[in-house]
């Protein structure tokens, strides 16, 4: 009985070693630290539509950052192309970005923790938070991308080893006859 006490113990002591391991790598690393993370993609207000997407597309990103001198005024994303242009009668050569741009966009400072990050995504519904500095300036722009890629690299071996799942193996249409 006393075998199984102290192995029940040792289990409890690993996974409190590590939950405070994962706690600490969301909660006390900045979000500068990202490796994934880039510096912004950013157009000036007047930009069309048009030069904005196709900034977009060029550079592979799902969001840019919309500024006026060199303040953050606000984003644009591949979610407002879907949401606000596509099927809508815009002109993409006259229409400015900042007529469909989300405006003020909510900023987190690049020393503040990767928590605080996953906190405004999953209350806002964001998949991109821009980095500002104090004078509002741009300075970066964490994605959720950058995020799972962080948790995954936390866990390679668990995540990158996976079994394929049975699930996808099977295939769902008959061949032959």
């Amino acid at each position: 009985m006393d075998e199984m006490i102290h192995e029940e113990e040792q289990i409890v002591e690993e996974r409190s070693n590590e939950a405070s391991w994962v706690e600490e790598a969301m909660l006390d690393r900045p979000i500068r630290e990202l490796p994934t993370l880039r510096l912004p993609s950013c157009v000036s207000r007047g930009t069309s539509l048009r030069q904005a997407i196709e900034r977009m597309v060029a550079e592979k990103i799902g969001c840019i950052l919309i500024v006026d001198g060199d303040r953050l005024v606000g984003v644009f994303t591949e979610r407002d192309v879907l949401t606000k242009v596509v099927d809508r009668p815009i002109d993409l050569e006259r229409t400015p970005v900042e007529q469909l741009m989300t405006k003020d966009p909510e900023c987190l400072r690049p020393d503040e923790p990767l928590a605080y990050a996953l906190n405004k995504m999953t209350v806002g519904g964001f998949r991109h938070v821009p980095l500002t500095d104090p004078e509002g300036r741009p300075a970066g722009l964490v994605s959720m991308r950058d995020i799972v890629e962080y948790i995954v690299d936390l866990f390679p071996r668990s995540v990158l080893t996976l079994p394929p799942s049975p699930e996808l193996s099977i295939s769902r249409t008959r061949e032959g006859a």
